[in-house]
């Protein structure tokens, strides 16, 4: 794929700017044991999507407050747990290619402004546009919180790259109309290894143009 048409890249970020999957995955595994639930079970389906989301699909009998209070509780169990976060391979280095190329970034994440912003911390990581869970109505797969991004860059989602390491936010990122970027063996416009990959291609996109 070109890259020169791109105006924006708007990344997620556990998993894809920031590897967390160690923290997410204790922090899963621990709610499931308080509240009786496969711990596969959970962690199956959770990796991408807000808590409520995962919560409502593990346990269809909880009426919306108790939903609320497991989400509030597996939130809680990932706040504090950063001993192992970073930022993912090639993260560094294609945020600074970013930099230099003049291309603006956003981060859009199933995390609360909290959460996000501790683990964006650990990584070393500011971004100039955070979009969180409670920024949008409905979470992704749904669109709206690229849409947001898109237009906070004004940049048309047409133009934007999403960058994405699970499957619920690819679909995000196609049904908001935007170019897609995949980690971990997924399926993308553009399918990557690591972030250094990617942050060689806009170096050559740049060189061409």
């Amino acid at each position: 794929m070109d890259l020169s048409g791109i105006g924006a890249v708007l990344f997620d970020m556990d998993g894809t700017l920031v590897d967390s999957d160690a923290a997410v995955e204790r922090a899963w595994e621990r709610w499931a044991s308080e509240y009786a639930v496969e711990p596969a079970a959970a962690l199956a389906i959770a990796h991408g999507r807000p808590a409520d989301q995962t919560i409502r699909r593990l346990l269809p009998a909880l009426d919306e407050a108790a939903v609320a209070v497991a989400a509030a509780r597996q939130l809680a169990l990932q706040y504090d747990d950063l001993s192992d976060v970073t930022a993912t391979p090639g993260a560094h280095e294609l945020l600074s290619t970013l930099a230099r190329s003049g291309l603006p970034w956003a981060v859009v994440t199933s995390a609360d402004v909290r959460l996000a912003e501790a683990r964006l911390g650990a990584a070393g990581i500011v971004p100039p546009v955070l979009v969180t869970v409670q920024d949008v109505r409905e979470g992704k797969p749904a669109p709206e919180g690229y849409l947001r991004a898109a237009a906070l860059l004004d940049v048309p989602p047409a133009r934007c790259l999403v960058v994405e390491d699970a499957e619920v936010g690819l679909r995000a990122g196609r049904a908001a109309g935007a170019m897609t970027a995949a980690l971990k063996g997924l399926d993308g416009d553009v399918r990557l290894d690591d972030l250094g990959q990617l942050a060689r291609r806009f170096q050559a996109a740049t060189a061409a143009s």
